[in-house]
């Protein structure tokens, strides 16, 4: 086993090459996270007879702002200042990296483009969107960010608050990382996210970040998966029930035109198999590097079968199911608690980080509760509230969690949904809220809970109920709700019968 040093233009990269002379396929992993942290990774690509390459995008680490020179990067532990701009130079970059390693004499002209979430959308415009000699032979992503606009708001246009300004306070207009920037300005000013107007946050963190607010001009929301219609490659799509990109990382797998495409989707959150989440088992401890060269060298002989294919997670009953599983309909009967009428106040929202419903107080959102369940059921499949209702202000953002209350006490978060709704105010009208899609076994004497709110803060941004954009909006107004309780369902989907368990490699793998 070798690791070199190289620079592709300005672009520092190492390269890892498997004993023997070659020549290799290689693995292609472009990251904004320190392309050394992946030096594990890289020597077990190349124990298995890969040619793995890993670098720095432009403006991070050791990559410096410009992509055009030809100087040298340096050793693999220097850090060049640059410009950082996320989501912008990745499809330029990535062509001229693709075609440096055709061109070099280890490499046999295959290439797996691969990674995780900021890297995954690397690899993702290689394969959509680059010219045809230099797109990968198959493409690995696992978490997803599909591009700014899909990170930056839910489908339904409401905008990711938290999890944003996390990223961007760690990464944004940097050449490093502090993954505890937002936690310590958290720690020093508790009220960070309430201010207004949420575009100036990099004045509160005390950074320069230019590319915060031209993140929320993104609109583009939804072009990678229209684009993934007409991918020819293979794809392995990895993603966590868990994971804020769930969704996302479905509908790639089923918008993907290529020759294959798997899916592999456990109760993980973001960082996979070292962050579980509820209901994971021993079963779904999955070793993905195993996993990952075996489907590699697959999809490169073209020893795939054709279609969709794939293994979902069942939480709580440490088994899986085939990626397609889906349960039939199912609607719970609901029995109101209060809050058919209730106000969404900004100033005092339903938080997104606390399960506790508050008994005293101001009415903030609308409970409704299933009785418990008389035996167990396997919920699997899409997961909606309908209902019918009115608020008194022009725009209003209807938040929708189901909780599941557990026969042990506990209560544990199955699915969030909010939407926006733009019209003349106290107009009834009736709407869907998507929860996503839900795999979970959950026991006998479960009883579910429904919460309508206003606010889903701080993981969304608070809709100041005005019709203004909530990330420029400088004033907050409350929004008086009216629910009609017999217009709200909850469509869930259910097995009728308990599930025969897969081996989730061999579904991967077929």
């Amino acid at each position: 086993m070798r690791r070199t040093g190289a620079a592709v233009g300005r672009l520092a990269t190492d390269v890892v090459l498997p004993a023997g002379d070659g020549p290799f396929p290689a693995v292609l992993i472009r990251t904004p996270y320190d392309r050394t942290r992946h030096l594990p990774e890289a020597r077990g690509w190349a124990r298995h007879g890969f040619a793995a390459v890993v670098q720095d995008v432009r403006g991070r680490f050791g990559s410096a702002g410009s992509a055009g020179s030809a100087r040298p990067a340096g050793s693999a532990g220097e850090r060049q200042a640059g410009e950082w701009r996320p989501y912008a130079h990745e499809l330029t970059d990535g062509t001229r990296t693709s075609r440096w390693i055709r061109r070099q004499p280890w490499s046999d002209g295959r290439i797996v483009a691969a990674g995780a979430s900021y890297a995954a959308h690397c690899a993702l415009v290689l394969a959509l969107d680059a010219p045809r000699d230099a797109r990968p032979d198959a493409v690995l992503v696992a978490v997803p960010a599909l591009g700014a606009a899909e990170t930056a708001r839910e489908p339904s246009g409401v905008e990711r608050l938290s999890a944003r300004a996390g990223w961007w306070a760690a990464h944004g207009d940097r050449p490093d990382s502090d993954g505890t920037a937002l936690a310590a300005a958290l720690a020093a000013d508790p009220g960070l996210l309430t201010h207004l107007p949420l575009v100036t946050l990099p004045e509160r963190l005390g950074r320069e970040l230019p590319s915060w607010p031209a993140l929320w001009r993104e609109r583009d929301r939804g072009r990678p998966v229209t684009r993934a219609a007409g991918a020819t490659t293979p794809l392995l799509a990895v993603g966590g029930l868990h994971d804020h990109f769930a969704d996302d990382t479905a509908a790639l797998w089923h918008a993907w035109g290529g020759p294959s495409a798997r899916l592999l989707t456990g109760p993980w959150g973001h960082g996979l198999t070292a962050e579980p989440g509820p209901g994971a088992g021993p079963a779904h401890r999955v070793n993905l590097g195993e996993l990952y060269v075996r489907w590699a060298r697959r999809a490169l002989a073209g020893d795939l079968a054709p279609g969709r294919r794939g293994a979902l997670a069942l939480g709580g009953a440490d088994r899986w199911l085939p990626a397609t599983t889906e349960g039939a309909p199912y609607t719970p009967e609901l029995i109101l608690l209060r809050g058919s009428a209730f106000t969404a106040d900004p100033g005092h929202p339903v938080r997104s980080d606390d399960l506790a419903v508050p008994r005293e107080g101001p009415v903030d959102r609308c409970l409704f509760a299933t009785r418990p369940l008389p035996s167990t059921l396997d919920v699997v499949g899409p997961a909606r509230v309908r209902l019918r209702g009115t608020a008194d202000t022009p725009s209003a953002d209807w938040a929708a969690r189901l909780v599941a209350l557990l026969p042990d006490g506990n209560a544990e978060r199955l699915a969030v949904g909010i939407v926006r709704r733009d019209q003349p105010p106290g107009v009834e009208t009736g709407f869907t809220v998507e929860l996503g899609r839900l795999a979970r076994r959950l026991p006998a004497g479960t009883r579910l809970r429904l919460e309508i709110a206003g606010h889903h803060f701080p993981a969304h941004a608070r809709n100041p109920h005005t019709g203004e954009d909530p990330v420029t909006a400088v004033r907050l107004t409350g929004s008086r709700r009216e629910i009609v309780p017999a217009g709200v369902r909850l469509d869930l989907c259910v097995l009728p019968s308990p599930p025969a368990p897969v081996d989730p490699a061999m579904e991967v793998l077929r």
